[in-house]
């Protein structure tokens, strides 16, 4: 293919990506996906519940269905499996955040300083615990690299407890659980998150090895010396920097000598990020007041500061988002 071949495609592509958003946005605008979500139309249907075109509405359909929105059942019209997948976080499919994108761009950053008692994102990390599930493969994938699990010479599972603090629904402690079933689990999160953890637990049959206590990132009293494990999943870079030295130590507080401290969330890495990563950064920025993707050599100093040792990382390969899985040792 020749560079003008490829100047070509590219220039189609922006133009395809551009027109879909338009097409997505116009079908939520007049009322289709609503309309949808109540059970199966036919075109006449639609067109009478909308009060639309008959004439037009399917080409609009059309292009719904090869966007994998719509599916066809012979004269019935029907949302797809992955339009039901959305909720109340995303059904604007996130127009409410990328339409504060230029006002954040054109904004100074807030200064972090004694940003500690700063106001926490709940609601970004409402979203995050609602679309959670997406991350299963990801999250299987970290355990294994974790190594959870028996191992091949085990008799009997070896008794071990996690701290999955700010669990959201849990999808990353609960793998490694689901891999390991001497794992116990002790969640902490808003009321509203522990529900949805305590349904990833129980639908993969974790009932009795895992339990939930209301509380925060923050300030949630935690015990001294209790676990060997502590996950922080995807909760970091939504705080300023204080409010994360603050959750370290209390992690590293929290853990037994040589327990360990596993943090999965985005990093920056050396080499250039791709689509969906670049748009987690911006994500971040317009979602949060102090937050932001910080580099490796930043995370991985922030570590150390806060006393772990053997600081290793990893890219998830299976993470859809390019999430990275950070572990250090208390000593």
């Amino acid at each position: 293919m020749s560079n003008q071949d490829r100047t070509l495609d590219h220039y189609q592509e922006l133009m395809t990506i551009n027109a879909t958003s338009h097409v997505l946005r116009a079908g939520r605008q007049i009322g289709l996906f609503d309309e949808l979500g109540k059970g199966q139309r036919t075109l006449e249907q639609l067109a009478e519940a909308l009060g639309v075109s008959s004439s037009r509405l399917p080409l609009l359909i059309d292009t719904l269905i090869a966007i994998g929105i719509i599916e066809r059942y012979q004269e019935d019209l029907a949302l797809s499996a992955t339009a039901r997948l959305l909720c109340q976080y995303d059904a604007d499919l996130d127009d409410s955040t990328w339409e504060q994108l230029a006002d954040t761009i054109r904004a100074n950053p807030p200064a972090s300083a004694d940003s500690v008692d700063a106001a926490v994102p709940q609601q970004r990390f409402d979203s995050i615990a609602a679309t959670q599930w997406v991350h299963t493969p990801a999250a299987m994938q970290a355990a294994e690299i974790l190594d959870f699990g028996p191992g091949e010479e085990a008799t009997e599972p070896v008794s071990q407890s996690l701290l999955d603090l700010g669990c959201g629904s849990a999808v990353w402690s609960c793998a490694m659980a689901f891999r390991d079933p001497g794992l116990h689990i002790t969640a902490i999160d808003t009321p509203a998150a522990l529900v949805a953890a305590e349904a990833t637990a129980s639908s993969i049959g974790l009932d009795d090895r895992f339990e939930t206590q209301p509380g925060d990132l923050l300030t949630s009293p935690l015990p001294d010396n209790t676990f060997d494990w502590v996950v922080i999943a995807q909760r970091l870079h939504s705080l300023s920097p204080e409010q994360i030295e603050v959750v370290l130590a209390r992690a590293y507080a929290a853990l037994r000598q040589d327990g360990t401290l596993v943090v999965i969330d985005s990093f920056g890495g050396p080499n250039q990020p791709s689509l969906a990563e670049s748009l987690e950064v911006l994500r971040v920025q317009v979602q949060t007041e102090y937050g932001a993707v910080p580099k490796l050599p930043i995370a991985q100093a922030r570590m150390a500061k806060a006393g772990y040792e053997n600081v290793q990382f990893t890219f998830i390969a299976a993470s859809r988002l390019g999430l990275g899985l950070m572990t250090g040792v208390k000593r």
